[in-house]
């Protein structure tokens, strides 16, 4: 069985099913259970402004997405610790999985074109094959 899950959550709807079912397994498991979200520019800023302006309407976005999480994993009666990090998103997952223990990366899945896929490849994607621990991909429906 699992001891600690880490559900890494990007605000979309697949990341919403893949919390669900992270809150099951932990809930099942009796596990400890993280949920990461990480802020991601996706251009270089040209001034500072533009790095407070950025961070500011992250902050927005995954304090709802954060607050969200902690309502669910209460009701199923299951702590969930959150940590919101700046950075890139499969490095800094990656480097939170090695150190913290984690056994299990819960994550969604939102397809895309193959295209897509074959050029620029996704989180996702990285995730299964960099991850040393196991991964659960959640698909949305």
């Amino acid at each position: 069985m699992f001891h600690r899950i880490l559900h890494a959550n990007d605000g979309s709807d697949g990341a919403g099913k893949a919390l669900t079912a992270a809150i099951r397994l932990a809930g099942e498991s009796r596990a400890e259970l993280h949920m990461i979200c990480v802020e991601e520019m996706p251009y270089f800023p040209t001034t500072i402004d533009e790095v407070v302006e950025g961070r500011a309407e992250e902050n927005r976005r995954f304090g709802k997405v954060v607050s969200r999480a902690n309502a669910l994993a209460a009701l199923q009666g299951v702590t969930l610790r959150a940590h919101v990090v700046a950075g890139h998103p499969v490095r800094d997952i990656v480097s939170f999985i090695e150190g913290h223990g984690i056994d299990l990366l819960v994550i969604g899945f939102m397809g895309h074109s193959a295209l897509y896929g074959r050029i620029i490849g996704s989180t996702t994607e990285r995730l299964v094959r960099l991850a040393p621990c196991t991964v659960m991909v959640v698909k949305g429906g």
